[in-house]
């Protein structure tokens, strides 16, 4: 009786142990080059987005300063790193 409630135990746990462990979440990436990417904000933006969650600028009209630490006037740019959009500040 005793062999065979161990015998038992030890098939559970080994068929415990070789279960299908539940896989994470496919995360969809946001970018692939950096023409993917796009300024987050209308004005003076410090970082990006997907093109896909690209802001509707249409009717918005910016200042014409140049702010620090944004991509105004040349200071950086929309980059993708690691499939995530990055704003890369230059100056």
């Amino acid at each position: 009786m005793k062999r065979i409630i161990i015998i038992l135990v030890i098939l559970l746990i080994l068929v415990v142990g070789c279960a299908d462990k539940e896989q994470p979440p496919q995360v969809k990436p946001e970018c692939i080059t950096n023409a993917d990417c796009v300024a987050a904000t209308c004005c003076h933006a410090s970082e990006c987005v997907a093109k896909t969650e690209a802001p509707n600028c249409k009717e918005v009209f910016c200042s014409m300063e140049c702010r620090p630490y944004t991509m105004d006037c040349g200071q950086g740019y929309c980059a993708c790193e690691n499939k995530k959009c990055v704003a890369k500040i230059t100056s």
